[in-house]
């Protein structure tokens, strides 16, 4: 068995397979699959992973694996496992989806440092000569068998620490303990000068109370400084070391803990076969369909407790923009320190180490975004994805997987359960469960007795032919006002950030775009900037039309910064909170915003879709939509059903505790069925009227979708590549699918680059997978010579 299957980091179609290594001596017995190492590849040195150890190889001649990155492994088998099936699934290279899984602090370079951190054999002692640290290659070089190290490590007495090189570096302690026993101890204070106070005390310390204890703690204990330490240290009574602390960024915070609360009927009746279910350790997929505020959580939460009993673990997804405060409090208040959480608010640093407390076993519950879907845990009991809806469960970046099918298929390697919940689940998830195809939990009514807020929809037209020019409706103005007057608070959401959504001449029509991509650029008032959303563009809001030099250049749309401003006219008594990207990109910024509106410092929270999820604020009885259609005509094929989902989710908002909710939708299409029926807070109905839309137009549920996206600088190259494509699609594939195309994208043009596209439509297609990665192969050269950039998305939830 001294051969490596390894999966080396060369991401291309000729280099995407296993290649066999030599496992050198002193790595045999030690190697285990999981395992990154650097291997010769051609000319160059090169990291892997280790899928496999055989004793038989396809070559003769191999070379030898140089050296191991970690000595233990970085993925379960488990994750390997999944790595190779996500490769195969979205169509990308092995090592991407490897990739994908470890955090982004351990893709970096480094230099591997031995940290001792408890008592060592005397085969290890030279290698740190008094000192506490020794770099890896001394090891390398001191021909101890590395055997001994592993078992050194895995005995906690020594960490492999990755430094200086790498993105992120572990936070440290500074830790003083005895070098001595107590016997030399009190001898050496025997001849300590009675005059020298401080360094006697330190003495005394060590002598009463043997172990370890931190420099800083010691120091400010007996009000003294290092100057006074140094000489103990440099006689040798005492040592000092850096010991590792994993940073929690929920450590200061006062969570209170929680009980379990008394279930209602229809959350009992939901819970008792997701129990059935991890008691027999049968892995089974159940939609937990419930209007806002039905108690999901709770039902979620108790859930985990059984799954914690069995000594088992839970993985718990939650939309990034939904990862507010409140969330994360309900599962640290009742799991308390068996939390770990990954979100990107948090540093790299921050990320790995909670990354760290799920590999150490040191944590059961790990509550995050998309990308927490891959916890290193081994023994998973459950797996839930709340708001399961949710497009950013799907990732756009190689490689494009979606979050639901990676739970699917661990609670299969585990036998565990998958939950997914939602008040208004994707048409994919309600159709499946209509099937049988996933087990069907309904909560029809609010916890509590709490009542679904009452709607009203106000139709945009009349109040303009009313000469109402104003970003709100009258009826709107009027509640928000008595809303004040009462000391309630009001949720304003509007899915537009910046001033206004585009600048226009209104002698000529010039709109003012972005030279880089085709798109309007947004103006942003705080910085008298117009910026583009894509690539980042900026440049200051011109004085005249740069086409025709008339000054009656004018902003038209609206963003939340001209809404901030509206309401400081029109209600300056109001006090505003604005929650958009702008106003939440420093560090806490998030927590602060909705801490203050929680705490009652503002009347209204207006914002972006991050307030449409995760909010509960006892007084909040009202919520306004101000542009309820924003997104019903954008040319993608789930516009409704997005509107239908947003209106519902951000509705839900108002009303939840003892006072009564209101919802006042504003809109120019009053009539379009997923403004109504959101309005009539029924979500049957208009899955069977999306559903009818669906088949009539060949789009999932009914049919699955893979989009080819061809971009270039060149626009005539990117349109012929695209036509070619269609060609050898239609070529290859059978009479059954349907393909559109080529077509400009939707963003015809980003970043200088212009971008064509096309659209299989098939239902059993077993040839598709086979077909692209041929397409992708023959275009490899052009892809490296003439950047030439082809986008392969199967199941796509974003089409622009």
């Amino acid at each position: 068995m001294n051969i490596a299957k390894v999966v080396v980091d060369v991401p291309a179609s000729q280099t995407d397979r296993v290649y066999d290594y030599l496992i050198p001596e002193k790595l045999i017995n030690v190697l285990q699959p999981g395992m990154r190492v650097i291997v010769p590849f051609g000319n160059r040195r090169i990291m892997g992973f280790v899928l496999e150890i055989s004793s038989s190889a396809e070559v003769d001649k191999l070379k030898e694996i140089q050296e191991t990155m970690d000595l233990l492994p970085a993925l379960t088998p488990e994750l390997l496992d999944l790595g190779v099936w996500m490769g195969e699934q979205t169509l990308s290279f092995h090592i991407t989806a490897l990739q994908a899984m470890l955090p982004q602090a351990m893709k970096a370079t480094y230099q591997k440092v031995l940290v001792r951190t408890g008592n060592i054999s005397e085969a290890l002692m030279p290698l740190f000569q008094e000192e506490d640290t020794s770099m890896y290659e001394q090891f390398e070089h001191s021909g101890v068998p590395l055997a001994v190290l592993q078992q050194a490590i895995k005995a906690g007495q020594i960490e492999l620490r990755y430094q200086v090189n790498s993105k992120e570096t572990k936070k440290t302690i500074r830790m003083i303990d005895a070098d001595s026993s107590v016997e030399e101890l009190q001898e050496a204070l025997g001849k300590v000068n009675a005059r020298a106070m401080k360094q006697r005390a330190l003495l005394e310390h060590f002598i009463e109370e043997p172990g370890q204890i931190a420099q800083k703690h010691l120091l400010e204990m007996y009000e003294t400084t290092g100057s006074t330490l140094k000489p103990l240290l440099d006689a040798g009574l005492l040592r000092s070391y850096d010991k590792e602390i994993l940073r929690d960024p929920y450590k200061d915070k006062q969570i209170e803990r929680t009980k379990p609360l008394e279930l209602s009927d229809s959350q009992a009746k939901s819970l008792e076969p997701i129990l059935e279910s991890i008691q027999s350790q049968t892995h089974e997929v159940f939609l937990l369909h419930g209007v806002t505020g039905s108690g999901k959580t709770e039902v979620y939460l108790q859930a985990i407790q059984q799954v914690l009993e069995k000594g088992q673990e839970a993985i718990v997804l939650v939309p990034e923009i939904a990862l507010t405060p409140q969330t994360v409090n309900r599962f640290k208040g009742r799991f308390g320190s068996d939390v770990a959480v990954l979100h990107s608010a948090l540093s790299a640093g921050e990320k790995y180490d909670e990354w760290r407390k799920i590999q150490r076993k040191q944590v059961k519950v790990a509550v995050g975004a998309r990308s927490a879907i891959f916890a290193p845990f081994e023994n998973l009991g459950i797996i839930i994805i709340d708001e399961e809806h949710e497009t950013s469960y799907k990732q756009e970046d190689h490689p494009k997987y979606h979050a639901r099918d990676i739970a699917v298929f661990r609670g299969k390697y585990h036998h565990a359960p998958v939950v997914l919940g939602s008040a208004t689940p994707s048409l994919e998830s309600y159709a499946r469960a209509e099937k049988g195809v996933y087990h069907m939990l309904e909560l029809p009514e609010r916890v509590n007795h709490a009542s679904m807020p009452d709607y009203q929809i106000i139709d945009m037209r009349d109040e303009l032919h009313a000469g109402n020019r104003s970003i709100f409706a009258r009826e709107l103005l009027e509640q928000m006002k008595e809303r004040i007057r009462r000391k309630e608070q009001i949720v304003l959401f509007l899915n537009r950030r910046g001033y206004s959504t585009f600048v226009m001449c209104r002698d000529c029509g010039h709109t003012v775009e972005c030279p880089h991509c085709d798109i309007t650029l947004t103006y942003h008032r705080s910085s008298e900037q117009l910026k583009c959303h894509y690539c980042g563009y900026e440049e200051r809001m011109p004085s005249i039309c740069p086409a025709c030099e008339s000054d009656t250049i004018r902003y038209f749309g609206t963003g939340t910064q001209k809404v901030e401003e509206s309401l400081t006219q029109l209600l300056p008594e109001a006090r505003v909170i604005r929650m958009d990207v702008d106003t939440t990109r420093r560090k806490g910024a998030h927590e602060k915003l909705l801490g203050a509106f929680g705490r009652g410092e503002a009347d209204i929270l207006l914002g972006t879709q991050m307030i449409a999820k995760g909010l509960d604020f006892e007084r909040v009885t009202l919520v306004g939509v101000l542009a309820a259609d924003s997104m019903l005509h954008l040319p993608d094929f789930r516009a409704a059903e997005k509107t239908f989902q947003l209106l519902t989710q951000v509705s839900g908002r108002a009303g939840r505790h003892s006072l009564p909710g209101e919802v006042i939708i504003q809109t120019y299409s009053p009539e379009h069925y997923s403004v109504e029926l959101a309005a009539a807070g029924d979500y049957r109905p208009f899955f069977q009227t999306e559903m009818q839309t669906r088949r009539a137009f060949q789009y999932p549920p009914y049919y699955y979708l893979a989009l080819l996206t061809v971009s270039h600088q060149n626009q005539v190259k990117a349109m012929q590549t695209t036509q070619t494509i269609v060609q050898l699609l239609q070529k290859h594939l059978s009479d059954q699918v349907r393909i559109l195309g080529p077509t400009p994208s939707p963003l015809a043009r980003i970043k200088d680059r212009y971008r064509f596209q096309c659209m299989v439509k098939y239902k059993n297609e077993p040839n598709l997978r086979d077909v692209i990665r041929r397409i992708l192969h023959h275009y490899e050269d052009a892809r490296k010579k003439e950047d030439l950039q082809i986008h392969v998305d199967l199941q796509p939830y974003s089409l622009m």
